[in-house]
């Protein structure tokens, strides 16, 4: 099935909808920017280096969620998934000093496992999502409401409702903690550190997958409308369980940043409502919650603006509920949007 071509008038509503959103980011940071001034304001270097880290977990796990809404669906349980997969890094590590002379012998092998158990964890939860949707036809709102739950009383078993601090001295030098490091870069750019350009390059190659490959274009084709899909012989029900599978995965990659942002500690209470910062940046993002349309770079700057709202009203000194009302609104105007423009459509 090919990707249909789009027409001048489209591509020109596209254009200008995509530069909406980059005015709106511009607009955002300069409120802020212009409010808090001074060496400890929102501009100033550590607070940077504070939101390119936050932009880092949220960005991730948008990417996955971009493929999941655009396919039609929804994932819930992000944020629970970020906390399994955080927690499962640390409890690996934790293992070390059981095999300690093993460790020591191979210090860079333990953090390797480590991230491939997360990774593997965070997929079995989006695989899980996906077979209950697909299998037994259930609403992914429920199914992924209820492996929230499952995930998140998943993570505090396994920390036995504590936190886990993997001992550093066994570990090496725990390279995992320091992907958020802007001492420690993969490239001559101090300022970004190593987990921000692994978002960059993943949303690069998300953006070429749903663009350039079968999967990806069978994801739109089922979210805008999934019946002509079936008739089309597009594969819905193995689109579905690839979506949500990925999903996992970059929910997985998102906890193991997360890890990072923390220092190499892992809290089962983390990334609590971070779903719902996610599903915002994706619809802020122009991808509609209806399904059929989405991009991974609209996605990136959603994140930024979500990003820069909650640092923001921190820099600003706002009550703990007074940055709840903003970002609930904000959230609720983009769906309104989103709302609006699908009535524009038909």
């Amino acid at each position: 099935m090919s990707e249909p071509t789009d027409s001048a008038p489209s591509q020109s509503k596209r254009v200008l909808a995509f530069a909406a959103r980059l005015v709106a980011l511009v607009c955002v940071y300069l409120f802020f920017a212009v409010l808090t001034p001074g060496s400890k304001g929102f501009t100033s270097d550590a607070n940077t280096q504070l939101m390119l880290q936050d932009i880092a977990v949220v960005a991730m796990c948008a990417i996955g969620m971009t493929l999941v809404i655009i396919a039609g669906g929804i994932d819930l349980s992000a944020g629970s998934t970020i906390a399994l997969a955080m927690i499962t890094t640390a409890y690996v590590l934790n293992l070390g000093p059981k095999g300690a002379e093993w460790v020591r012998s191979s210090p860079h092998l333990m953090p390797i496992l480590a991230v491939l158990a997360a990774m593997t964890v965070a997929g079995t939860v989006g695989l899980i999502n996906g077979l209950l949707v697909t299998s037994l036809r259930m609403v992914p709102f429920i199914v992924t409401l209820g492996t929230m739950q499952m995930a998140r009383g998943l993570a505090k078993l396994v920390a036995n409702e504590q936190n886990i601090y993997p001992p550093s001295d066994v570990v090496g030098d725990l390279w995992i903690a320091r992907l958020l490091d802007p001492a420690r870069t993969v490239f001559t750019f101090p300022f970004l550190p190593a987990a921000v350009w692994l978002v960059i390059l993943c949303a690069l190659l998300a953006s070429l997958f749903l663009r350039y490959t079968r999967l990806g274009r069978h994801a739109f084709a089922v979210g805008s409308n999934e019946k002509t899909a079936v008739l089309c012989g597009v594969p819905v029900l193995r689109t579905k369980l690839a979506v949500y599978l990925i999903s996992g995965l970059f929910s997985g990659l998102a906890g193991i940043i997360f890890f990072a942002r923390l220092g190499g500690i892992g809290q089962p209470t983390e990334a609590i409502g971070y779903e719902l910062f996610v599903i915002a940046a994706v619809v802020i993002g122009g991808a509609s919650l209806l399904g059929g349309r989405g991009t991974v770079l609209g996605t990136m700057i959603g994140a930024l603006i979500i990003t820069i709202l909650r640092n923001g009203g921190v820099k600003m000194g706002w009550p703990q509920y007074t940055q709840e009302i903003v970002m609930g609104a904000v959230i609720v105007v983009a769906v309104a949007i989103d709302n609006l423009r699908n009535r524009r459509r038909t």
